[in-house]
Parts: structure tokens; sequence; C-alpha cells
């Protein structure tokens, strides 16, 4: 059977697994979808102000 050390040793290991796992699991559906949702409107946001730069820039020229 086990001895108590390698008892402790089996139960940190199972500690450390389980909070490994809901850590990907808290990555995995808030953190990396925010992180990406964020981005894309920024970047939308983005292609929006160079669209009305240039349309600014075209109608000064005008």
């Amino acid at each position: 059977m086990f001895e108590f050390d390698q008892y402790l040793g089996f139960l940190a290991f199972l500690g450390i697994l389980t909070l490994g796992f809901w850590l990907m699991i808290f990555l995995i559906t808030f953190i990396v979808p925010y992180w990406i949702g964020g981005s894309l409107i920024e970047r939308l946001n983005e292609i929006k102000e160079e669209k009305k730069a240039k349309r600014e820039a075209e109608a000064l020229k005008m």
C-alpha cells in the first residue's frame, strides 16, 4: 500500500492537475474570447477611422 509521503505526493499531484484543468477551462471560456473580441472591435474601429480620414482628405482636395 502507500506510505504517508507517497499519499501526500499523490494528493499534491491531484491538486496541481485539478488547478491546471480549471485554469484551462477558465482561459478557454472567458479570457481567450474576451481577448479576441476586444482585438476585433479595436481593429474594426481602426478601419473605420482610416476610411473616415481618407474621406476627409478627399473632401479637402476638392
